[in-house]
């Protein structure tokens, strides 16, 4: 795969996914971690997650930070993503993104764990 020909098809839809993001990344920053290798791109079709293996003291998980694209599409690469967390050593795979993942994934086994909320403070 070359990775800078995938990351510019499918920035439309990372962008779509940054919106919601809080500001916490720029697409700069993602490409930037992509080329990296901190987080990985999984494109497909008509969608594109980008994950980052999380390193918890006592379990590792791997996390879709941003999803973006056809949503039956998103759902179908599950099993993909289940065979990357194992090969990672991943217990379990976080999704964060919008309340409405919660919906949108319960049917094929993710569930609600917990809540983020967030208040931006003034500099």
């Amino acid at each position: 795969m070359d990775t800078k020909s995938e990351f510019d098809r499918c920035k439309k839809w990372i962008e779509a996914a940054l919106e919601y993001s809080g500001g916490t990344h720029t697409i700069e920053d993602i490409r930037a971690g992509v080329m990296a290798d901190r987080f990985a791109l999984l494109p497909l079709e008509n969608c594109a997650l980008v994950v980052e293996r999380t390193e918890y003291p006592r379990k590792h998980a791997l996390h879709v930070f941003l999803a973006g694209g056809d949503l039956q599409e998103i759902k179908s690469t599950d099993q993909n993503l289940v065979r990357m967390a194992k090969l990672l050593g991943c217990a379990r795979i976080d999704i964060s993104g919008r309340r409405g993942w919660v919906r949108a994934l319960r049917d094929i086994g993710y569930f609600e764990r917990w809540v983020t909320v967030s208040k931006d403070v003034e500099q």
